[in-house]
């Protein structure tokens, strides 16, 4: 019998199936860890990098979100799209696993099993992994990260029922909440996933630019336009037209703007035919529209029409529970790229990231992690190679305004990096349009 070098992980609360499978698997495949709830899940997976994941459906904890399986299920696929997932049932629980199926699952296991039929599932599920990437268990860093709050849950469920239609979406949140990822997911769960989808920074694209970006050009339509080109709504047919930073767009472009949205059509710099375009539309900013609406600054009519459904992304401290989970995740994929052997954080550091505000939010958390992992040189990563203190949170009182901590922020990235306006910008993951607008509000 040749042994399959492949990872399985299984998660069972049964202990007696436990010692079984650790009886088992252990005869065919490299490396086998099984753990007891699903708790410690996708850490797991991130920490252990399996080829499979065996799977139970049912835990001793009742959760009001429905079948237990399922709900892990859709937290694998989440952050691990590639990862075969096996359910483990009973006999009562088939029709649930042949859900499970449609929403992704490998295969499926009853209970009582046949030793050489699980066996012979999770050798495919294996062989299937190498196919396709070679390492399942890597976390994928472009896809949204769901944590188990009630607000995320919440609005998880709000975008599985808006993105399968065609309504107009508008993101709102601070910088760094993951409002990209978050267009991403929608236009992953929609009918339009297997067209484009086609991103702009509105905050980088200048006026002289605008039209010919968005609208397209004939040739010969001004100096440089030595041949025909495709705008972004052009660039999108079929698919998604995702404007971020749309807060930036200035006024008089706005009504330009707005005609193309309401139309579905645009005219092509020099061109004078209309030319039809079929997009689902997405737009994304971290400034106040109703109070740029009620100063002028943003057209009444262009907010509503981009308004059809409005999700507003919580900033990280308001996200807790998605803190550490996070910093894993970050923690596995920049181990992997640097060749580092760091694979977990002291009791100290977990602590000091808890505490700390992360004005910065997700993006601030990924770069803290990633510079950590480089200059780390153990296996654990401590408070010393964060960069944060316990008490980090003290840095912006906790009655200060949301203009006032991003001042804050601002002034102190500036200090960081000496004035230098590119550093600036890509730290705190805005673009230098949008940076020169933050430094002449706040008079730095």
């Amino acid at each position: 019998m040749r042994k399959n070098e492949g990872k399985i992980l299984v998660v069972d609360d049964n202990e007696g199936i436990r010692s079984a499978l650790g009886i088992l698997l252990p005869m065919h495949f490299g490396d086998v860890e099984l753990i007891s709830s699903p708790k410690s899940l996708i850490s797991s997976i991130s920490r252990f990098r399996p080829d499979a994941v065996l799977l139970d459906m049912n835990f001793n904890r009742d959760m009001n979100t429905g079948n237990e399986g399922l709900f892990w299920l859709s937290e694998i696929r989440s952050h691990y799209r590639n990862l075969p997932v096996i359910l483990f049932t009973a006999y009562a629980d088939i029709a649930l696993a042949v859900e499970g199926m449609k929403r992704g699952a490998f295969d499926f296991i009853v209970k009582p099993w046949d030793n050489e039929h699980l066996v012979s599932v999770l050798e495919k599920a294996v062989r299937s992994v190498s196919r396709q990437t070679g390492n399942a268990g890597r976390p994928e860093t472009n896809v949204m990260r769901w944590g188990n709050g009630v607000k995320m849950l919440g609005i998880r469920h709000m975008v599985e029922r808006i993105a399968p239609t065609e309504a107009t979406v508008l993101i709102t949140g601070e910088n760094g909440t993951g409002k990209d990822l978050l267009a991403n997911e929608i236009h992953r769960l929609s009918s339009r996933s297997s067209g484009p989808m086609i991103c702009v920074d509105m905050g980088a694209v200048t006026d002289t630019l605008f039209e010919s970006e968005l609208f397209g050009h004939v040739k010969g339509a001004f100096t440089d336009a030595k041949s025909d080109h495709k705008g972004k709504f052009e660039q999108a047919e079929g698919g998604t037209l995702f404007l971020d930073e749309i807060g930036n767009i200035p006024l008089h472009m706005q009504a330009k703007l707005l005609r193309a949205i309401q139309n579905r059509t645009v005219t092509r710099v020099g061109g004078t035919e209309p030319v039809h375009v079929d997009i689902r539309l997405i737009c994304a900013t971290n400034m106040d529209l109703p109070a740029m609406v009620a100063g002028g600054r943003f057209r009444e009519d262009l907010y509503y029409r981009i308004n059809t459904a409005e999700i507003c992304l919580p900033p990280l401290r308001e996200r807790k529970d998605e803190i550490i989970p996070l910093a894993e995740l970050f923690l596995a994929e920049f181990a992997s790229k640097y060749g580092r052997e760091a694979d977990g954080f002291t009791d100290e550091a977990i602590d000091a990231m808890m505490r700390c505000r992360w004005g910065g939010n997700i993006r601030e958390l990924r770069n803290v992690v990633e510079r950590a992992v480089i200059i780390s040189d153990g296996k654990d990563i401590g408070t010393e190679e964060l960069s944060v203190s316990a008490s980090a949170d003290d840095d912006m009182e906790e009655n200060g305004s949301l203009e006032e901590m991003e001042e804050k922020l601002i002034r102190s990235t500036m200090k960081k990096h000496e004035g230098n306006l590119s550093m600036v910008a890509r730290s705190l993951g805005i673009s230098r349009p949008t940076l020169y607008g933050k430094l002449k509000k706040y008079n730095i």
